[in-house]
Protein backbone atom coordinates (compact mmCIF):
# COMPACT_ATOMS: atom_id res chain seq x y z
CA UNK A 1 0.00 0.00 0.00
CA UNK A 2 0.71 3.41 -0.70
CA UNK A 3 1.51 6.20 2.06
CA UNK A 4 0.72 9.81 0.88
CA UNK A 5 2.68 12.64 2.88
CA UNK A 6 0.36 15.77 2.42
CA UNK A 7 0.17 18.98 4.21
CA UNK A 8 0.26 22.53 3.72
CA UNK A 9 3.41 24.10 2.10
CA UNK A 10 5.72 24.63 5.15
CA UNK A 11 4.55 21.78 6.90
CA UNK A 12 7.65 19.72 7.51
CA UNK A 13 6.10 16.83 5.25
CA UNK A 14 8.75 16.47 2.94
CA UNK A 15 11.21 16.68 6.18
CA UNK A 16 9.27 13.79 7.30
CA UNK A 17 9.72 12.20 4.27
CA UNK A 18 13.45 12.52 4.02
CA UNK A 19 13.78 10.94 7.83
CA UNK A 20 11.57 7.97 7.21
CA UNK A 21 13.33 7.13 3.95
CA UNK A 22 16.81 8.62 4.09
CA UNK A 23 15.99 10.21 0.40
CA UNK A 24 16.79 13.82 0.27
CA UNK A 25 13.51 15.49 -1.43
CA UNK A 26 14.80 16.47 -5.02
CA UNK A 27 13.86 20.06 -5.56
CA UNK A 28 13.21 19.40 -9.13
CA UNK A 29 10.08 17.60 -7.85
CA UNK A 30 8.71 20.36 -5.64
CA UNK A 31 5.46 20.65 -7.86
CA UNK A 32 5.14 17.25 -8.53
CA UNK A 33 5.24 13.90 -6.71
CA UNK A 34 8.60 12.08 -5.22
CA UNK A 35 8.14 8.36 -4.32
CA UNK A 36 10.80 6.29 -1.78
CA UNK A 37 10.68 2.81 0.01
CA UNK A 38 10.98 2.73 3.82
CA UNK A 39 10.99 -0.70 5.39
CA UNK A 40 9.41 -1.09 8.60
CA UNK A 41 11.97 -2.66 10.84
CA UNK A 42 10.41 -5.34 13.13
CA UNK A 43 12.40 -7.34 16.43
CA UNK A 44 10.42 -10.38 15.29
CA UNK A 45 12.79 -10.53 12.21
CA UNK A 46 15.98 -10.46 14.15
CA UNK A 47 14.70 -13.02 16.54
CA UNK A 48 13.56 -15.44 13.26
CA UNK A 49 17.25 -15.17 12.07
CA UNK A 50 18.58 -16.35 14.92
CA UNK A 51 16.46 -19.03 14.67
CA UNK A 52 16.42 -20.19 11.15
CA UNK A 53 20.42 -18.17 10.31
CA UNK A 54 19.14 -17.52 6.59
CA UNK A 55 20.89 -16.43 3.81
CA UNK A 56 18.94 -13.53 3.15
CA UNK A 57 16.61 -11.13 5.05
CA UNK A 58 14.10 -9.46 3.30
CA UNK A 59 11.88 -6.76 5.21
CA UNK A 60 8.57 -5.35 4.07
CA UNK A 61 8.63 -1.63 3.31
CA UNK A 62 6.00 1.25 3.20
CA UNK A 63 6.13 2.93 -0.21
CA UNK A 64 5.80 6.95 0.91
CA UNK A 65 4.74 9.57 -1.61
CA UNK A 66 5.48 13.14 -0.26
CA UNK A 67 3.41 15.39 -2.55
CA UNK A 68 3.27 19.47 -3.32
CA UNK A 69 2.79 21.27 -0.46
CA UNK A 70 -1.01 22.66 -0.33
CA UNK A 71 -2.22 26.30 -0.45
CA UNK A 72 -3.67 27.86 2.60
CA UNK A 73 -5.60 29.78 0.11
CA UNK A 74 -6.79 26.77 -1.40
CA UNK A 75 -6.26 27.19 -4.82
CA UNK A 76 -5.23 24.82 -6.93
CA UNK A 77 -5.79 22.48 -3.63
CA UNK A 78 -7.77 19.71 -5.63
CA UNK A 79 -5.61 19.43 -8.68
CA UNK A 80 -2.92 18.84 -6.24
CA UNK A 81 -4.26 16.25 -3.95
CA UNK A 82 -5.78 14.37 -6.87
CA UNK A 83 -2.20 13.18 -7.26
CA UNK A 84 -2.37 10.60 -4.31
CA UNK A 85 -5.96 9.57 -4.26
CA UNK A 86 -3.53 6.26 -5.49
CA UNK A 87 -2.54 6.13 -1.77
CA UNK A 88 -4.20 3.92 0.34
CA UNK A 89 -3.72 5.96 3.83
CA UNK A 90 -3.04 9.54 4.25
CA UNK A 91 -0.23 11.01 6.60
CA UNK A 92 -1.55 14.71 7.08
CA UNK A 93 1.41 16.59 8.45
CA UNK A 94 0.90 19.88 10.74
CA UNK A 95 3.25 22.47 11.98
CA UNK A 96 2.65 23.95 15.64
CA UNK A 97 5.43 26.66 15.13
CA UNK A 98 4.52 30.53 14.55
CA UNK A 99 1.66 30.01 16.80
CA UNK A 100 -0.47 27.94 14.63
CA UNK A 101 -3.08 25.27 16.40
CA UNK A 102 -3.21 21.89 14.35
CA UNK A 103 -6.84 21.78 15.56
CA UNK A 104 -7.03 24.87 13.27
CA UNK A 105 -5.30 23.53 10.17
CA UNK A 106 -6.84 20.39 10.53
CA UNK A 107 -10.15 21.55 10.36
CA UNK A 108 -8.78 23.49 7.15
CA UNK A 109 -7.54 20.52 5.69
CA UNK A 110 -10.27 18.82 5.97
CA UNK A 111 -12.17 21.46 3.73
CA UNK A 112 -9.68 20.63 1.14
CA UNK A 113 -10.40 16.95 1.11
CA UNK A 114 -14.18 17.46 1.02
CA UNK A 115 -13.78 19.71 -1.72
CA UNK A 116 -11.88 17.64 -3.95
CA UNK A 117 -14.15 14.73 -3.33
CA UNK A 118 -16.85 17.09 -3.77
CA UNK A 119 -15.33 17.77 -7.52
CA UNK A 120 -15.40 14.45 -7.74
CA UNK A 121 -18.45 13.55 -6.92
CA UNK A 122 -20.68 16.11 -8.57
CA UNK A 123 -19.03 16.19 -12.05
CA UNK A 124 -19.61 12.40 -11.92
CA UNK A 125 -23.40 12.80 -11.42
CA UNK A 126 -23.64 16.04 -14.10
CA UNK A 127 -22.38 13.39 -16.28
CA UNK A 128 -24.73 10.47 -15.50
CA UNK A 129 -27.74 12.99 -16.06
CA UNK A 130 -26.65 13.76 -19.73
CA UNK A 131 -25.92 10.06 -20.09
CA UNK A 132 -29.25 8.83 -18.91
CA UNK A 133 -31.56 11.35 -20.74
CA UNK A 134 -30.59 9.14 -23.66
CA UNK A 135 -31.93 5.37 -24.60
CA UNK A 136 -29.35 2.84 -23.94
CA UNK A 137 -29.32 -0.92 -22.44
CA UNK A 138 -27.74 0.01 -19.20
CA UNK A 139 -29.77 2.75 -18.74
CA UNK A 140 -30.70 1.07 -15.41
CA UNK A 141 -27.29 0.36 -14.15
CA UNK A 142 -27.07 4.04 -14.48
CA UNK A 143 -29.49 5.21 -12.98
CA UNK A 144 -29.11 3.12 -10.06
CA UNK A 145 -25.37 4.50 -9.91
CA UNK A 146 -26.54 8.26 -9.90
CA UNK A 147 -29.31 7.05 -7.26
CA UNK A 148 -26.39 6.21 -5.32
CA UNK A 149 -24.41 9.31 -5.53
CA UNK A 150 -26.64 12.07 -5.34
CA UNK A 151 -26.81 11.24 -1.35
CA UNK A 152 -23.30 11.18 -0.94
CA UNK A 153 -22.95 14.89 -2.65
CA UNK A 154 -25.26 16.11 0.77
CA UNK A 155 -22.94 14.35 3.29
CA UNK A 156 -19.84 16.49 1.68
CA UNK A 157 -21.43 19.57 1.16
CA UNK A 158 -22.68 19.32 4.88
CA UNK A 159 -18.76 18.88 5.81
CA UNK A 160 -18.87 15.28 6.46
CA UNK A 161 -16.12 12.62 5.88
CA UNK A 162 -17.34 9.24 3.87
CA UNK A 163 -14.97 7.53 6.19
CA UNK A 164 -17.23 9.16 9.07
CA UNK A 165 -20.71 7.37 7.49
CA UNK A 166 -21.95 3.78 6.52
CA UNK A 167 -22.15 3.34 2.98
CA UNK A 168 -24.53 0.82 1.27
CA UNK A 169 -22.93 -1.67 -0.80
CA UNK A 170 -23.59 0.54 -4.21
CA UNK A 171 -22.18 3.28 -2.69
CA UNK A 172 -19.50 1.03 -1.90
CA UNK A 173 -18.96 -0.35 -5.34
CA UNK A 174 -19.63 3.15 -7.44
CA UNK A 175 -17.09 5.06 -5.42
CA UNK A 176 -14.53 2.53 -5.04
CA UNK A 177 -13.06 3.59 -8.63
CA UNK A 178 -12.38 7.33 -7.62
CA UNK A 179 -10.56 6.76 -4.52
CA UNK A 180 -12.15 9.45 -2.53
CA UNK A 181 -9.54 11.33 0.05
CA UNK A 182 -12.13 11.60 2.56
CA UNK A 183 -12.73 7.98 2.72
CA UNK A 184 -9.14 7.03 3.10
CA UNK A 185 -7.49 6.05 6.76
CA UNK A 186 -5.62 8.63 8.37
CA UNK A 187 -2.72 9.56 10.23
CA UNK A 188 -1.88 12.97 12.03
CA UNK A 189 1.73 14.00 12.41
CA UNK A 190 2.40 16.97 14.22
CA UNK A 191 5.59 18.94 13.50
CA UNK A 192 6.28 20.19 17.01
CA UNK A 193 8.80 23.35 17.72
CA UNK A 194 12.41 22.05 19.16
CA UNK A 195 12.03 23.33 22.54
CA UNK A 196 8.70 22.04 22.83
CA UNK A 197 8.33 20.43 26.64
CA UNK A 198 4.72 18.73 26.56
CA UNK A 199 4.51 16.54 23.33
CA UNK A 200 1.47 14.62 24.99
CA UNK A 201 -0.74 17.62 25.10
CA UNK A 202 -1.09 17.45 21.60
CA UNK A 203 -2.75 13.95 21.63
CA UNK A 204 -5.96 15.24 23.79
CA UNK A 205 -6.82 18.29 21.38
CA UNK A 206 -7.90 16.28 18.75
CA UNK A 207 -9.79 12.60 18.54
CA UNK A 208 -6.99 12.07 15.30
CA UNK A 209 -4.49 9.04 15.51
CA UNK A 210 -1.99 11.68 16.14
CA UNK A 211 1.98 11.56 16.59
CA UNK A 212 3.66 14.60 17.77
CA UNK A 213 7.06 15.07 16.86
CA UNK A 214 9.88 18.07 16.38
CA UNK A 215 10.79 16.61 12.64
CA UNK A 216 13.92 19.15 11.87
CA UNK A 217 15.63 17.90 15.25
CA UNK A 218 14.71 14.28 14.71
CA UNK A 219 16.30 14.37 11.06
CA UNK A 220 19.29 16.39 12.50
CA UNK A 221 19.76 13.37 15.21
CA UNK A 222 19.24 10.54 12.53
CA UNK A 223 21.72 12.36 10.19
CA UNK A 224 24.67 12.26 12.78
CA UNK A 225 26.78 9.48 13.93
CA UNK A 226 25.53 7.06 16.57
CA UNK A 227 28.28 8.36 19.18
CA UNK A 228 28.18 11.62 18.30
CA UNK A 229 24.54 11.33 18.63
CA UNK A 230 24.17 9.98 21.72
CA UNK A 231 26.80 12.20 23.67
CA UNK A 232 24.99 15.60 21.64
CA UNK A 233 21.44 14.13 23.11
CA UNK A 234 23.30 13.56 26.51
CA UNK A 235 24.79 16.72 26.50
CA UNK A 236 21.84 18.80 25.70
CA UNK A 237 19.15 16.97 27.83
CA UNK A 238 17.35 16.07 24.70
CA UNK A 239 14.91 13.11 23.39
CA UNK A 240 15.58 10.44 20.96
CA UNK A 241 12.76 10.08 17.85
CA UNK A 242 11.49 6.58 17.24
CA UNK A 243 11.35 6.51 13.53
CA UNK A 244 10.59 2.88 13.45
CA UNK A 245 7.47 4.56 15.74
CA UNK A 246 6.24 6.61 13.76
CA UNK A 247 6.02 3.72 10.52
CA UNK A 248 4.49 1.47 12.77
CA UNK A 249 1.95 4.20 13.42
CA UNK A 250 1.57 4.40 10.12
CA UNK A 251 1.08 0.59 9.11
CA UNK A 252 -1.43 0.57 12.13
CA UNK A 253 -3.38 3.15 10.42
CA UNK A 254 -3.12 2.17 7.21
CA UNK A 255 -4.75 -1.32 8.24
CA UNK A 256 -2.43 -3.58 7.71
CA UNK A 257 0.29 -5.88 9.35
CA UNK A 258 3.20 -8.58 8.78
CA UNK A 259 3.24 -12.36 8.23
CA UNK A 260 6.74 -14.13 8.26
CA UNK A 261 7.61 -16.50 5.89
CA UNK A 262 11.04 -18.08 7.21
CA UNK A 263 13.59 -20.41 6.33
CA UNK A 264 17.19 -21.56 6.08
CA UNK A 265 17.17 -19.64 2.92
CA UNK A 266 15.45 -16.19 3.26
CA UNK A 267 13.53 -14.92 6.04
CA UNK A 268 11.00 -12.48 5.03
CA UNK A 269 8.04 -10.26 6.36
CA UNK A 270 4.94 -9.43 3.93
CA UNK A 271 2.14 -6.44 4.31
CA UNK A 272 -1.13 -7.67 4.50
CA UNK A 273 -4.99 -5.77 4.68
CA UNK A 274 -6.11 -6.87 8.06
CA UNK A 275 -8.77 -9.60 7.88
CA UNK A 276 -7.48 -10.97 4.86
CA UNK A 277 -6.75 -14.73 4.27
CA UNK A 278 -4.74 -17.48 3.58
CA UNK A 279 -5.16 -17.74 0.08
CA UNK A 280 -4.96 -13.77 -0.18
CA UNK A 281 -1.62 -14.08 1.65
CA UNK A 282 -0.01 -16.94 -0.72
CA UNK A 283 -1.34 -14.42 -3.50
CA UNK A 284 0.83 -11.67 -2.38
CA UNK A 285 3.95 -14.34 -2.47
CA UNK A 286 2.93 -15.32 -6.18
CA UNK A 287 0.14 -15.44 -8.05
CA UNK A 288 1.03 -19.45 -8.62
CA UNK A 289 0.67 -20.02 -4.75
CA UNK A 290 -2.68 -18.72 -4.85
CA UNK A 291 -3.67 -20.41 -7.83
CA UNK A 292 -2.55 -24.05 -6.43
CA UNK A 293 -3.16 -23.44 -2.80
CA UNK A 294 -3.61 -26.26 -0.65
CA UNK A 295 -2.97 -25.35 3.05
CA UNK A 296 -1.42 -22.68 5.30
CA UNK A 297 1.47 -24.29 7.62
CA UNK A 298 1.04 -22.00 10.11
CA UNK A 299 2.77 -20.78 13.61
CA UNK A 300 2.75 -17.96 16.17
CA UNK A 301 6.09 -16.06 15.46
CA UNK A 302 5.51 -15.19 19.46
CA UNK A 303 5.44 -18.93 20.51
CA UNK A 304 8.24 -19.64 18.28
CA UNK A 305 10.55 -17.35 19.13
CA UNK A 306 9.58 -18.54 22.42
CA UNK A 307 9.97 -22.00 22.10
CA UNK A 308 13.41 -21.98 19.77
CA UNK A 309 12.33 -23.85 16.76
CA UNK A 310 10.00 -26.13 14.85
CA UNK A 311 10.61 -28.88 16.51
CA UNK A 312 9.77 -27.83 20.15
CA UNK A 313 6.52 -25.91 18.35
CA UNK A 314 5.60 -29.48 16.72
CA UNK A 315 6.22 -31.17 20.38
CA UNK A 316 3.59 -28.93 21.22
CA UNK A 317 0.99 -29.43 18.85
CA UNK A 318 1.45 -25.05 18.17
CA UNK A 319 1.84 -25.96 14.47
CA UNK A 320 -1.48 -26.08 12.41
CA UNK A 321 -2.83 -26.33 9.50
CA UNK A 322 -5.06 -23.68 8.29
CA UNK A 323 -7.50 -23.83 5.27
CA UNK A 324 -7.83 -20.90 2.59
CA UNK A 325 -10.22 -18.90 4.31
CA UNK A 326 -8.41 -18.61 7.61
CA UNK A 327 -8.18 -15.15 8.42
CA UNK A 328 -4.48 -14.45 8.76
CA UNK A 329 -3.16 -12.92 12.00
CA UNK A 330 -0.03 -10.29 12.48
CA UNK A 331 3.14 -12.87 13.51
CA UNK A 332 1.60 -15.68 12.08
CA UNK A 333 5.31 -17.36 10.60
CA UNK A 334 3.19 -19.26 7.31
CA UNK A 335 5.00 -22.08 5.30
CA UNK A 336 2.30 -21.71 1.67
CA UNK A 337 1.59 -25.66 0.31
CA UNK A 338 0.24 -25.59 -3.09
CA UNK A 339 0.68 -27.04 -5.99
CA UNK A 340 0.59 -26.40 -9.86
Amino acid sequence: MKIGLVGYQGSGKSTLFHWLTGVRPDPALSHTMQSAMAELPDPRIAALCEIYCPKKVTQAALELLDTPGLSRTHDGNASRLAQIREAGCLVIVVGTYDGKEPAQDLASFEEDLLLADLEIVSGRIERLKGTIKKPRPDREQLQNELNALEPLVAQLEQGQALREIELTDEQARVTRAFQLLSQKPRLVVINVSEDETDIQRYQSQTAENVVACPLRLALELAEMPEVERDEFVQEMGLTTYSRDGILQSMLKASGQHLFFTAGDKEVRSWLLPEGATAVEAAGSIHTDMARGFIRAETMAAADLIRLGGEREMKAQNLVRQEPKDYVVQDGDVILMKFNV
